[in-house]
């Protein structure tokens, strides 16, 4: 698959064994800070490793957020988000909230939901497995909490059939 003007994109298909290694890196990390008082998993990327957090780090007050941008080419990266789904304000006020998905890359996913919990009156952190810096729109945001850098496509243990058909790639055969 072909990248932009400076060359073909990197692809990485994780393991299991990757993840749980990522999860692992994280939990320090979110541990340092103190504890949350829930969790915002951004779907559908954010729902497996938010869960996984959610278990090793005791958090049981679990929301979700669906965010939505338009595809169209003539609006470009700047376009405003639809949430399809996002937590009633009173579950989110006054709460510590971990903003869990599965990558950073443009950011912009991160970012409108992190802004929407603020303006609800959370204090919200943002988590995850990946942050591409190469591909952020916010060169002075990052996540709070992330478990690698990376300036690949991602193709995660949970969607690797879905993600290797649309890069032109087969599915590993098992060993």
């Amino acid at each position: 698959m072909l990248g932009s003007e400076s060359g073909p994109v990197r692809h990485e298909v994780l393991t299991w064994a990757d993840v749980d290694r990522l999860i692992d890196i994280l939990i320090p990390q979110i541990r340092a800070v103190g504890s949350s008082d829930g969790m915002i998993m951004i779907t559908r990327g954010g729902v497996i490793p938010g869960g996984m957090l959610s278990e090793a780090l005791g958090i049981y007050h679990l929301l979700t957020a669906a965010v939505d941008f338009p595809a169209k080419a003539s609006v470009g990266l700047m376009a405003l988000p639809t949430f399809i789904q996002f937590p009633d304000t009173a579950l989110i006020t006054d709460r510590k909230l971990l903003l869990v998905d599965d990558v950073w890359g443009s950011g912009r996913t991160s970012i409108s939901v992190r802004e929407r919990v603020i303006a609800a009156g959370g204090r919200p952190s943002t988590c995850v497995l990946h942050y591409n810096p190469h591909r952020s729109l916010f060169t002075r945001e990052q996540p709070t909490f992330y478990g690698a850098v990376t300036d690949a496509f991602i193709v995660y243990p949970w969607e690797v059939d879905r993600g290797l058909r649309n890069i032109g790639m087969g599915v590993p055969e098992a060993n």
